[in-house]
């Protein structure tokens, strides 16, 4: 274990590692993500299903308006019945698009569905239990880790003041030296006080070294311990893009019902793109971005110097400075309901908001007959929203 720790540069404080304490929420989220994004499958799907649906109306209308004009024509023979033939097709094709509507609205549609209720059961106070029992299972696993590191912490700033305390005494007493204002007795009680804060700095060290040392072994318990909650997890989002999978490909069934080539040509590459679909490749994606496959900085000793607390003071007052810009930015006093979105949204006019996945912001207006809010956000921007893009901060 202590050669994987030393692979990586550790530093606990901006480690945004998937061991770290807390950062197995973007995992736990992921079966929200699924169900909700079952949703928008079945509501984008929907919209082709009434573009299908209108194109069958319009080939009928085309047809009623157009075929008594032909039958009445001078045309004869052979001519007359290849520009009947149009309408014939027309006829067929208005069936054939609105068999297409009805198997995306109720077979397409309902599958999925039916897949979200077997695979996601509410919880009576909100949420999923499968998320539920993932997020307990990170829990349970990091909550030994959590204060082994809060421990680790504690030690190592107890060596860092040691070690402060230490080298601002060395310095006194380098300045003492050879100084004939300072008294003889003087310079003894510093050169004392110097040796007292060398030893303490030594015993802050060693007790820093033993907590690491306990951290660094109990590692590989923790490891396996979080990586068993994570599987089961994976197991869980492989079934969705599985399903999902399937789906599409069902819906690119209904769908392809041409032979022209360059339309053809355009159903070939979205059948490939699906095809495509590989659960191992997703799983190993997530894995690397976002699970056990990610670059992780293990604890390691670190040396107190000058420069670390100089740079710790300035990032402080930087952090102190960006919280007060953004507190006066929040311009708007006026009744409101704070919402957080759930999708990112890019604005198509120059009313509505653009937000990406997590932002927080105010909404002032509620939503209207097609479906819109309006909202204002944290800098001042006042437009309007889809309703549905949000939920309510609790």
């Amino acid at each position: 274990m202590s050669a994987q720790i030393n692979e990586v540069t550790p530093n606990t404080a901006t480690d945004e590692s998937f061991w770290m304490p807390g950062n197995y929420q973007v995992t736990v989220k992921r079966f929200d993500d699924a169900y909700h994004t079952c949703n928008e499958v079945i509501a984008c799907f929907q919209d082709r299903a009434k573009i299908e649906r209108q194109y069958a109306q319009q080939l009928s209308e085309w047809t009623s308006k157009w075929r008594p004009l032909v039958d009445s024509s001078p045309l004869y023979g052979s001519l007359l019945r290849a520009w009947q033939c149009f309408f014939t097709a027309a006829d067929k094709l208005a069936v054939l698009h609105g068999s297409i509507c009805r198997s995306l609205v109720s077979e397409d549609g309902d599958r999925v569905r039916t897949w979200q209720r077997e695979m996601f059961h509410r919880k009576l106070f909100g949420g999923f239990r499968e998320s539920h029992d993932v997020e307990a299972g990170f829990a349970r696993a990091q909550k030994p880790w959590a204060k082994k590191l809060k421990k680790l912490e504690k030690a190592r700033s107890a060596f860092h003041k040691a070690s402060r305390r230490e080298h601002q005494a060395s310095m006194r007493e380098n300045h003492a030296k050879g100084n004939p204002d300072v008294s003889i007795e003087k310079q003894k009680k510093i050169q004392e006080e110097r040796e007292h804060c060398s030893q303490e700095s030594l015993k802050m060290r060693a007790r820093y070294e033993k907590v690491l040392e306990d951290v660094s072994r109990y590692a590989p318990r923790y490891m396996e311990e979080m990586e068993t909650v994570f599987e089961k997890s994976q197991e869980m989002e492989q079934k969705r893009i599985s399903f999902l999978k399937q789906a599409f490909l069902s819906i690119h069934s209904h769908l392809d019902v041409t032979t022209n080539e360059s339309v053809q040509a355009v159903y070939n590459e979205l059948h490939q793109t699906i095809m495509a679909i590989s659960e191992q490749d997703d799983l190993r994606w997530w894995k690397n971005k976002n699970g056990p496959g990610m670059t992780t900085h293990w604890p390691q000793f670190e040396e107190w110097t000058p420069e670390r607390d100089r740079l710790k003071k300035s990032k402080e007052q930087d952090k102190v400075k960006l919280q007060a810009d953004t507190v006066t930015e929040k311009s708007y006093s006026g009744p409101g309901v704070r919402v957080r979105a759930l999708y990112d949204y890019s604005g198509q006019e120059v009313d509505e908001l653009s937000f990406k996945a997590g932002e927080e912001f105010l909404k002032v207006e509620d939503e209207d007959e097609q479906g819109w809010c309006k909202g204002i956000t944290n800098c001042g921007q006042l437009g309007l929203y889809p309703a549905n893009y949000v939920e309510i901060v609790n």
